[in-house]
């Protein structure tokens, strides 16, 4: 697995060198990088995760603590802290309007986040696009399981009512399996008010429920046994395309049977683009924002970074932070038309 990480990470980066993204630093003088050395020097930045403890959104957020700080001129520490709330809003509201704008702060929070923003009819606390967005490690390919005597396939779930525990309404959790009952006519029935993922996996558990709203990633690396033993059923999967360990389920994109039913899919799944996508603060001065997005693409091709992420058996995909920018900005531009339904599938028609 090692290896295949290896050559995924390099050829992403070259893709990124190419296009100009790894090469934040080049139109820095001397001056400037020397006063960002002086600046870090003996400070800690704070990396907080819109989630409570557990899941991937953690494993990667540590991991990316572990290794970044030592591609940052000053060597900066790198302290995790945990901000949940309101499906992640909580932690990028306090990252827009409260946290100091000098790049001591970077954030990990839900990638449908600018999808609400579109949809919501006022009253948000933040603006996604700008943020200053530093990189992704990974895609976000969500999931659909049940587990235990429940329905094994997407298919049943047009016919047969499942119970699904789920968080807020902002949250992918709760976002994807609403959007296949309002897009495609699935009879999933959402117990919303669950803290996050862990808590929502241990329902499943106890029974309380039959299934579960998750990352991919996070199914695996929290519950690998369900998936060993096969005591869990992957309905779907929410992408643009199969994920190379899901070759056997079929995408929500698939089962679209007309073109608008297509648009409202692909506006939804766009936040596995997204994926999971570190930013900073608005208004970060350019040249920290360059130091950041280069220390990020340096950490993501380091030996020890790549063999914690081998070690941990989760995925990596990476993206220069220019790039995830663009895809936020294009999430923003959603044709007005098809608001009222992706409202609706989101459950985001009203403001927070």
């Amino acid at each position: 697995m090692s290896s295949n990480i290896l050559r995924v990470s390099r050829r992403a980066s070259l893709g990124l060198i190419g296009s100009g993204l790894a090469g934040g630093l080049a139109g820095l003088g001397s001056s400037a990088f020397a006063q960002t050395d002086a600046f870090y020097r003996g400070r800690n930045i704070d990396l907080i995760i819109g989630y409570p403890p557990g899941g991937s959104n953690n494993l990667y957020a540590r991991v990316l603590a572990n290794h970044i700080g030592k591609y940052i001129p000053g060597n900066p520490g790198v302290v995790v802290r945990n901000m949940p709330g309101a499906g992640s809003v909580t932690a990028a509201a306090f990252v827009a309007n409260s946290a100091p704008r000098d790049g001591t702060v970077l954030a990990l929070a839900s990638p449908t986040l600018p999808l609400e923003e579109r949809l919501t009819t006022g009253g948000q606390r933040f603006k996604s696009s700008e943020f200053s967005w530093v990189g992704r490690i990974n895609t976000l390919v969500n999931v659909i399981f049940t587990r235990g005597a429940s329905i094994k396939t997407f298919d049943e779930a047009f016919t047969t009512a499942v119970r699904l525990s789920a968080t807020g309404a902002g949250s992918a959790i709760t976002v994807y399996p609403n959007a296949t009952n309002t897009v495609l006519g699935t009879k999933f029935d959402i117990v919303r008010g669950y803290s996050g993922s862990m808590e929502g996996m241990l329902a499943v558990e106890r029974s309380e429920v039959d299934g579960h709203c998750t990352g991919w990633d996070t199914l695996k690396t929290s519950h690998p046994q369900w998936i060993d033993d096969k005591s869990v059923n992957v309905l779907v999967q929410f992408s643009a395309r199969r994920h190379a360990e899901l070759k056997d389920t079929p995408t929500v994109l698939e089962y679209g049977k007309t073109q608008r039913q297509l648009d409202l899919l692909r506006a939804i799944v766009n936040a596995a683009e997204i994926g999971t996508a570190f930013f900073s603060t608005p208004g970060l001065p350019p040249e920290r924002l360059a130091i950041l997005r280069n220390a990020f693409l340096r950490c993501v091709e380091d030996r020890d970074f790549l063999a914690e992420i081998a070690t941990l058996k989760i995925g990596l995909d990476p993206q220069g932070g220019e790039r995830v920018a663009e895809t936020v900005a294009e999430i923003s531009k959603i044709p007005d038309a098809l608001v009222p339904e992706l409202q609706q599938a989101s459950l985001m028609t009203s403001a927070k």
